[in-house]
């Protein structure tokens, strides 16, 4: 076929040049062989790198994965990932794939949450339900209810104050930083539905248990608690 084949003819008789082809136009960068639209290789790229993806922070990469949930999916389980969505809460997340029988390579590990981390995401996730319960469409807790909440859990003997409360306001920083909570105001947060994926009921019951015991809950424990992340992402940029 001749270069000419290519070309087509206006009412005229002259030639134009024709269209490019539909997997050009999909093209985003020089040697692109991708075949998602641009908002769904978002959509993917933010549920890989964060934490989960939500609705209401990205509106336009939810629409999008939505649209391609499973051809996102696919390309997740080529990696031995499970994309998990909840229409629900509007979120969005990965989750690592365990097969008995199966050679798998990890790329999402189990990172334990310290213990004043799990302590805060409890006190905000009680929060959450009160609120839902109450009718509210959203739930805020202050700064200083979370540093109160958790100073409650000190040993009686706890001299060093000054290291116990930065170890706090670290935890706090830590959950903003994962979108558990969000800043609206300063030292006001939004608590992020997300908490109760992070928190679920069987979990809650593990976390009873162990509060229950002084030694386990004591905050001036400073070691990682064993709160697994594994519900979520466990490879957060930010935690690497």
């Amino acid at each position: 076929m001749t270069d000419t084949a290519l070309e087509t003819h206006d009412e005229a008789g002259t030639f134009v040049e024709a269209p490019a082809m539909a997997d050009d136009d999909a093209a985003l960068f020089a040697g692109d062989t991708g075949v998602l639209p641009y908002e769904a290789r978002r959509a993917l790229a933010l549920v890989l790198q964060r934490r989960y993806l939500s609705a209401a922070a990205h509106p336009a990469e939810w629409k999008a994965l939505l649209a391609h949930q499973n051809a996102l999916a696919s390309r997740c389980h080529d990696l031995f990932v499970e994309l998990v969505v909840d229409r629900d809460y509007e979120i969005a997340y990965k989750r690592q794939v365990r097969e008995a029988g199966l050679s798998i390579p990890v790329l999402l590990k189990d990172e334990p949450y310290k213990r004043v981390e799990t302590l805060l995401m409890l006190f905000a996730r009680n929060r959450f339900r009160q609120e839902q319960g109450a009718g509210e469409r959203a739930a805020h807790v202050d700064a200083e209810e979370l540093v109160d909440y958790a100073l409650g859990f000190l040993a009686a003997d706890e001299t060093n104050l000054a290291a116990r409360r930065r170890e706090i306001d670290n935890a706090v920083a830590t959950l903003v930083r994962e979108h558990v909570l969000d800043e609206v105001a300063e030292g006001r947060y939004r608590v992020q539905p997300v908490v109760e994926i992070l928190l679920p009921v069987e979990r809650l019951r593990e976390l009873t248990a162990w509060l229950r015991d002084p030694a386990a809950a004591d905050l001036s424990r400073t070691e990682a608690g064993d709160d697994e992340t594994d519900a979520v992402d466990e490879d957060e940029e930010a935690r690497a």
